[in-house]
């Protein structure tokens, strides 16, 4: 019984090996607009008085080239990340980070 379970598990990781990236995508950029309000308000925090264009400087480098770089760079190693885990825990992983990024936003009240 239980290795008939992790050998569905596993084709059900097999299926979704060919869309690692696209995957890891959908992922990281959940991930960054379930954090970027708290990031924003805790940077617009310790900007308070300083003068709009420091402030909107600061704020252009952060989610500009800041999330940016952050999705160019790290997707492509999370992808990679993915592809080298066995099929079942790669399923596993996937499942539970998607439970886990919806449950974080419905805390914050962003679902």
């Amino acid at each position: 019984m239980f290795e008939q379970l992790v050998a569905i598990i596993a084709h059900l990781g097999n299926m979704l090996r060919p869309w690692a990236f696209e995957i890891a995508t959908a992922m990281l950029v959940c991930l960054i607009l379930v954090f970027s309000a708290d990031i924003n308000r805790m940077i617009r925090r310790h900007l308070l008085g300083h003068s709009f264009v420091l402030r909107t400087v600061v704020f252009i480098i952060v989610n500009a080239f800041g999330y940016g770089l952050l999705i160019v760079r790290v997707i492509p190693w999370v992808a990679r990340q993915i592809v080298a885990m066995p099929s079942h825990w790669m399923f596993l992983l996937i499942v539970a980070m998607f439970i886990f990024i919806g449950y974080w936003a419905q805390r914050n009240n962003q679902a």
